[in-house]
């Protein structure tokens, strides 16, 4: 069977696109899923290249029980065939995304990240880089909700009719 690609997408990749990756790696490792599962994160802007996520974005990851591992990337026009799945964090990314699909033929697998949250449907996910400790917490929340809802679309749609 093959793999479900999912890549989770932000401006810079170091706080909400490597957090998101993080979590849903949580859950679908939680789930003894992740045979089914290939997953990674990037940005649309090219700031961060080779780094690692921001250090209070790994510190929520830990505080809240999840392990983190990225190097950042850019987005590229590959990613867009590469993928079954693309999250952008909020409506600026998601537009950038779909500004390199020709014609608009990968419309249908980019997605706002939180199209999946039951607070917040087709809400933005805030940027917390010059934010307070409290935002990267809330951040988590809305990132832990939001993938939690992915996945069980995932589940319910995809992998029931391939495993």
């Amino acid at each position: 069977m093959a793999k479900v690609k999912v890549l989770f997408v932000c401006l810079g990749n170091i706080c909400r696109s490597p957090l998101a990756e993080a979590i849903f790696n949580d859950k679908v490792r939680r789930r003894n899923l992740e045979g089914h599962f290939e997953v990674d994160s990037c940005g649309t802007a090219d700031y961060h290249i080779g780094d690692s996520p921001d250090p209070r974005t790994i510190a929520t990851a830990l505080k809240n029980g999840v392990k983190m591992s990225h190097c950042v990337r850019q987005f590229t026009t590959a990613d867009l065939d590469d993928f079954d799945y693309i999250l952008a964090m909020d409506r600026s990314n998601h537009k950038n995304i779909l500004r390199l699909s020709k014609e608009g033929s990968h419309a249908a697998k980019v997605f706002l990240m939180r199209e999946f949250d039951s607070q917040g449907k087709g809400e933005e996910v805030p940027d917390p880089y010059f934010g307070s400790e409290r935002i990267f917490q809330e951040v988590f929340e809305i990132l832990d909700r939001s993938t939690g809802n992915f996945l069980l679309h995932i589940e319910e749609n995809i992998l029931n009719n391939k495993i």
